[in-house]
């Protein structure tokens, strides 16, 4: 069998400045990393849109996760190629990979099989720099800051009480919490702090949630990094950082333009995590996806508690979107274990835990039934599924009145989606009406933390510490509580307890503490023990990368 690495090198690309011309570009509005990649000038988005039919939306999400995996960036590639070989004009858009992820449990984030991004070694590596230099903006930040109190602290910042952190791709659990500043008096000023990883930054969600430059620059003006002595909001605009910030990300600003193996124009642009940050591409991708195309097709990560949730109630809210239709991703194998069978038992067939996971997937229809919309579901097939365990959810499916098609996208691309993409067709909808948000932004915290916790998880309840108690009061006192709030959550079940698979029902969500992102425009709201910076495993997938003459190896 063909690994990833040996299916996409057996593909030779299109031109970029061919791919681009798909989408109605030119070549004045390309910015070239090589042959295959290119960024795109933020001009195009002043220009009409040369197309006569209205762009439509489409948001593809999962069931909840499990290590057998589901495919939601497989299933959306091969969704996007299946609409352009029945003659759509289309258009990803994709977050993009993560070191962390790549070189620990998950591997590379560009698809797999017959239906991925290339180049797919660059994409999964350093790609155009974005990481990079979303990394160097923030480090900045907690450079100046630092610095500010070595210089003499004119602006009274509490040493105990500053809150920005420093980042890097990596998944490093040493460095979760450190102190700085030791040495000596030339060193700095002795301090604890800590490090997150970049997909979780603040500064990775104001560059997604940014309508522009000028709204990033004000963005990372208003950021909170700290409070002075008398309690007082600190910024990077007192810092005076914010120029040279905003100078870092100038280029990373700029929507990355790739295609998959099929020649389908593909926008790969921001990369947070659902289950620590807001899980979504770039707004300005996901304009210029629809700006130049009449279908864009992005994805939301994990499972739809997490990433569709904060698609729909903070990046749609924030910047006026809105969807034609909602495909929600299922595999039998995901359901199996769900079910209550092991990663070990899931190639033997077994209709009957397909049968006893099904609870999962209708909590997500019903999830995407709280926002006004209808779904449609996507059966990821793998090899080993029967078609006894298809058929149960075939038959679920029909008895709920909710569409299905069974994809074979990873095996045969975009021929084996057509299906689906066909399906969607028939039920998106030609007149896109607006989705009904979760809650409105001007409820309280604790209202609107209720309500995802009650409609997208099935809690009966939130239970809350004392720090996040005081987290609330300050909050209020500050003047944030109108901000919608960005649940940072397990994503191996519904409950914030990751043991639990299915459908877990009477449980708590528990709020450990509060934090606020004051440029991303979000209340950062952690549960259970989930933590913005992940470790590695026992035998992460670093070990297996290396260089095999000019070829890089062991990426999947």
């Amino acid at each position: 069998m063909e690994t990833d690495a040996e299916v996409a090198r057996s593909v030779v690309p299109k031109p970029i400045g061919e791919v681009a011309s798909m989408l109605g570009l030119r070549e004045e509005d390309l910015h070239h990393y090589g042959r295959d990649v290119a960024k795109i000038d933020l001009d195009v988005l002043e220009r009409p849109r040369s197309r006569p039919a209205p762009s439509r939306l489409v948001l593809v999400s999962a069931i909840t996760p499990t290590p057998a995996g589901e495919g939601k960036t497989t299933t959306s590639i091969g969704l996007a190629d299946a609409l352009s070989r029945i003659g759509e004009s289309v258009c990803l858009a994709l977050r993009e990979p993560s070191l962390g992820p790549c070189m620990g449990v998950k591997g590379g984030a560009a698809g797999g099989g017959y239906s991925q991004v290339i180049p797919m070694e660059r994409i999964n590596l350093h790609f155009t720099g974005d990481f990079h230099a979303i990394t160097a903006a923030n480090n900045l930040l907690s450079a100046m800051l630092d610095n500010h109190l070595h210089q003499g602290n004119a602006l009274d910042i509490d040493v105990r009480r500053i809150l920005w952190r420093r980042v890097v791709d990596l998944n490093d659990r040493a460095l979760r919490n450190v102190v700085v500043g030791l040495g000596g008096p030339a060193d700095g000023v002795p301090r604890e702090a800590g490090f997150d990883i970049t997909a979780a930054s603040e500064v990775m969600a104001m560059l997604c949630l940014a309508s522009g430059p000028d709204d990033l620059r004000a963005r990372l003006e208003r950021t909170l990094v700290a409070f002075d002595r008398m309690g007082g909001p600190v910024t990077a605009g007192d810092l005076r950082a914010c120029g040279a910030m905003h100078a870092l990300l100038v280029e990373a600003l700029r929507p990355n333009l790739v295609q998959t193996l099929e020649g389908t124009p593909a926008l790969v642009h921001g990369g947070p995590f659902a289950n620590i940050a807001h899980g979504c591409n770039s707004v300005l991708a996901t304009r210029m996806a629809l700006h130049t195309a009449d279908w864009c097709v992005t994805e939301a990560g994990f499972g739809f508690d997490l990433g569709a949730e904060k698609f729909f109630d903070i990046k749609c809210q924030g910047a006026g979107l809105d969807t034609a239709a909602v495909v929600l991703v299922a595999t039998v194998r995901a359901l199996k274990m769900h079910g209550g069978r092991k990663r070990s038992e899931l190639d033997r067939p077994d209709p009957e835990a397909v049968r006893r996971g099904l609870p999962n997937l209708e909590k997500h229809l019903e999830s995407i039934r709280c926002f006004g919309e209808n779904a449609i579901v996507a059966i990821n097939r793998f090899a080993a599924d029967t078609r006894e365990e298809i058929d149960v959810v075939r038959s679920f499916c029909g008895e709920s009145g909710v569409p299905v098609a069974v994809s074979e996208h990873h095996a045969r691309g975009g021929e084996g989606a057509e299906a689906l993409a066909r399906l969607l067709l028939r039920h998106a909808e030609t007149v896109q009406r607006p989705f009904r948000p979760l809650y409105d932004w001007e409820d309280t915290v604790e209202d609107k933390i209720l309500a995802v916790a009650r409609h997208m998880y099935g809690a009966g309840g939130v239970a809350y510490t004392r720090q996040a108690r005081r987290d609330l009061a300050e909050i209020e006192r500050l003047g944030y509580a109108r901000l919608p709030v960005c649940i940072a959550k397990t994503p191996g079940s519904l409950s914030d307890d990751g043991r639990l698979r299915g459908r877990p029902r009477d449980f708590e969500i528990v709020v450990r503490k509060l934090q606020i992102n004051a440029g991303a425009g979000f209340l950062v709201v952690l549960t259970g023990d989930i933590m913005r910076m992940p470790g590695l495993p026992k035998h992460p997938l670093a070990e297996s990368i290396g260089v095999v003459g000019d070829r890089i190896v062991g990426l999947s």
